[in-house]
């Protein structure tokens, strides 16, 4: 893993976004995630839609049963979905973020472990499904359209931390 940026606290504002949200089991997560971004480029291509860096964000995280996901994009302005592709919103407030290349599981836990050091309280609830996040995504700074080669992406991971 490379880190290009990080791990730091930043604040973010809330941000508009268009997504197709599905449970998955962890296995074969990434397979799903991939055919969804296509299926939702497709989708924002179409409509003429201004958009920034797609993402992928973890609602609920069970690395043993099922995932909560949603493939998403930030859009520059609020725009409709449909009964497949939801508007919703990455909420503001301040993250732990880690920019990097290649080994997301590495970088996933290089920022819990610096969270912890840091004595930081994350935006977390356990539940039955497993852990919900109040926002936790990774963005590809990269186009995943024009890099293949998911070992070359710049990818932001970003976890929300607790409010005061």
């Amino acid at each position: 893993m490379e880190i290009l940026e990080g791990p730091v606290v930043a604040g973010r504002p809330e941000r508009p976004t268009a997504g197709i949200r599905v449970v998955t089991p962890f296995r074969g997560m990434f397979a799903v995630r991939d055919k969804l971004m296509e299926e939702l480029h497709t989708w924002l291509d179409a409509r003429e839609l201004t958009y920034g860096p797609t993402f992928f964000r973890l609602h609920v995280v069970d690395m043993e049963a099922d995932m909560d996901v949603e493939v998403g994009a930030v859009l520059d302005e609020p725009a409709p979905g449909d009964d497949r592709v939801k508007a919703s919103i990455l909420p503001a407030g301040d993250y732990a973020i880690l920019q990097y290349v290649n080994h997301g599981r590495q970088a996933n836990k290089t920022l819990l472990t610096w969270v912890r050091s840091q004595q930081l309280a994350l935006d977390v609830a356990e539940s039955p499904a497993g852990d919900r996040f109040g926002c936790r995504y990774e963005a590809y700074l990269t186009d995943p359209r024009t890099e293949r080669m998911k070992t070359r992406w710049q990818i932001e991971l970003a976890v929300r931390l607790a409010g005061p």
